[in-house]
């Protein structure tokens, strides 16, 4: 077994009740190594023979927690979250910061699979002595904030008994209001304010009547190949990131103003324009009005790029998020036409309560705003007027969405099927205004000034369609490309923590420390990323059951990143559609996939993939 990890999973059946736990093949591990890509292996075992037949909102699927060799180790601890995902029908490995990660490895467990569906709600409480699967109907039905308060005194009250002792409290993976009524875009929550939010996991959640699990353990983490090594490696790490000034002074949040004034890319009004200069959005306007808490740090951080708000006076006193971070500044701010820094706040803490994704929720209700602009949905449709710059108006809708409320249930489908079903309502071309890829909601950073980091074909070709931190890139072997990311999503650490690039060098002796066998760049690059990227590009390709991607024909950006930028100083600019798919077509050369973006069957052969390569013939 190699080290850094535990050896084993626990499999959880819910329909069974039953808990088994599973090791993990040394041939799998050295493969796939963890998180995204043995996700995407676990997947295509046990539902790769009939993978469009499988209803991702179904009790077949998979939902799946999984760490990865560097979890805890490496600087900044994260878990992934996957499964047949209810927004694209392929998979999608989406991580979140969390000390859940950590306890999980100290019971001594890589990850947990459920499957099944249970008869009333449940919640999982994972320790050092197994699984066992709890009541839930107490939590079901509470609010993010309700269900950590009630869970950690729950757990800890327990463990005080058993253990003898005060206890801390456990790491938590839950799900709010959202992904109980299956709301496609729903994320898997923790911390109040943390979020796997890609891939609508939290509805996969919501349809196993699987409120949360829970993890404290308390052995040591597992052993590493060279502890000595290990240290002088973190030492260094450290060293470097702590020169970071800007990212752990302010987070991502200093792009709410930079990200539009300087480069021209960050929604305005469902991406009608990408460029602002309300400086009343700049990072300060935060800080000093709502930070309570300048450094916020997951397990082994030193970045501590995240920082606490609280609303201190007014209708919204009390609410609590994290900064917000840049992605739910620009969804809940400029792209529902929102400057007021109070009001991004509040309407981040009731994404973080409801369990929406901050990323796609936004996205969806701008998508309703613009329809509403436009005359296509109207007042009597919505049940309210629904303009530019209303918090009140947007906070109504995101709690309709996630109750399945009027045009909520519509809108709790996600945009792309949304866009579809309105079409369809209204008789007009609705999806001319959904800004999506693959079922997903672009990440809030645009192609069209070309100054921003996602390359004109990023979102095109993604196996997780619009996630902005997984875009394909030119060269593949880049610090960008898709498939340094699954490096990443694999290892199951932060990847705002291999910046600056000296620090990106040092990670490949930190695998070989970890691990005990060196991890090559090559080989990395020409194989085993590439195993995992054909496995999650195939199931994209299956899809269905309701959803299915056409090879090349659906590998394009969505309509509205075509049409020339309205203002700001690359007003005009936007790539030709003919440019575009000369980069998809590079990028298919580059990356072993076919003319028409289907891995090559002899690309799959070498790389032992006989089962996708048979399975794929269905759509050659």
């Amino acid at each position: 077994m190699p080290r850094g990890y535990a050896g084993k999973i626990l499999d959880v059946d819910l329909i069974e009740g039953r808990i088994r736990e599973v090791k993990l093949p040394w041939k799998t591990l050295e493969d796939f190594f963890g998180g995204r890509g043995l996700a995407a292996k676990i997947l295509w075992d046990r539902l790769g023979d009939h993978w469009s037949e499988v209803d991702p909102l179904g009790p077949e699927n998979l939902l799946i927690a999984l760490t990865g060799p560097l979890t805890a180790f490496y600087p900044g601890s994260r878990v992934c979250v996957s499964g047949k995902s209810p927004l694209s029908n392929g998979v999608v490995g989406s991580t979140t910061s969390t000390e859940f990660a950590m306890e999980l490895k100290a019971a001594g467990y890589d990850g947990v699979i459920v499957s099944g569906r249970a008869e009333k709600p449940v919640y999982l409480l994972i320790t050092d002595e197994g699984c066992d699967i709890r009541d839930a109907g107490h939590l079901w039905g509470k609010t993010g904030e309700e269900t950590i308060r009630l869970l950690n005194r729950e757990v800890r009250e327990e463990l005080q008994r058993s253990r003898r002792g005060p206890q801390r409290e456990p790491g938590i993976l839950y799900i709010g209001p959202a992904g109980e009524n299956k709301v496609r875009n729903a994320a898997v929550m923790t911390k109040l304010f943390h979020a796997a939010g890609y891939g609508g996991y939290g509805a996969v959640m919501g349809s196993k009547n699987l409120k949360a699990i829970a993890a404290k353990g308390f052995s040591p983490l597992p052993e590493v190949a060279a502890p000595e090594t290990v240290r002088i490696l973190w030492r260094e790490v450290h060293r470097e990131l702590i020169k970071r000034d800007r990212m752990r002074r302010w987070g991502t949040g200093y792009g709410g103003y930079y990200v539009a004034a300087d480069t021209s890319s960050e929604p305005v009004r469902n991406w009608q324009e990408e460029w602002h200069d309300e400086r009343r959005f700049g990072g300060p306007n935060f800080q000093f009005r709502f930070w309570v808490k300048p450094y916020h740090a997951d397990f082994n951080c030193t970045t501590s790029c995240m920082k606490i708000s609280c609303i201190k006076t007014g209708r919204w006193k009390g609410d609590i998020t994290d900064m917000p971070d840049y992605e739910l500044e620009a969804y809940l701010g400029p792209n529902l036409g929102i400057f007021n820094p109070e009001d991004v706040v509040h309407l981040s803490a009731v994404i973080d309560n409801l369990g929406h994704s901050g990323i796609n929720i936004g996205n969806t209700m701008a998508f309703a705003a613009e329809l509403y602009q436009r005359g296509i949905l109207t007042e009597e449709d919505i049940g309210f007027k629904l303009e530019w710059g209303d918090a009140e108006a947007f906070d109504r809708l995101a709690h309709m969405i996630a109750r399945r409320e009027g045009i909520g249930d519509i809108l709790a489908e996600g945009t792309y099927r949304a866009a579809l079903k309105i079409s369809e309502m209204k008789g007009v071309d609705a999806l001319r205004y959904a800004v999506v890829a693959k079922g997903i909601g672009i990440g809030a950073h645009g192609i069209r000034s070309g100054r921003d980091y996602p390359a004109i074909h990023s979102y095109c070709c993604s196996v997780q369609g619009g996630d902005h931190t997984s875009i394909a890139y030119n060269p593949i072997d880049h610090m960008r490309s898709e498939l340094t990311t699954i490096l990443h999503d694999s290892g199951v650490y932060c990847m705002f923590n291999i910046y600056p690039p000296g620090v990106f060098d040092l990670l490949w002796d930190f695998f070989t420390a970890v691990r005990g066998w060196r991890l090559d760049p090559e080989e990395w690059y020409s194989t085993q990323a590439r195993r995992i990227i054909h496995i999650q590009r195939a199931a994209l390709l299956l899809g269905g059951p309701d959803v299915r991607w056409r090879p090349w024909l659906d590998d394009v950006n969505p309509e509205r990143f075509y049409e020339p930028l309205p203002t700001g100083p690359y007003r005009g600019m936007a790539p030709g559609k003919g440019r575009v798919e000369e980069e998809v077509k590079r990028y298919y050369q580059l990356i072993g996939w076919d003319e028409r973006g289907i891995p090559k069957s002899e690309e799959l052969q070498r790389l032992g993939l006989d089962s996708v390569n048979r399975k794929l013939e269905e759509i050659r």
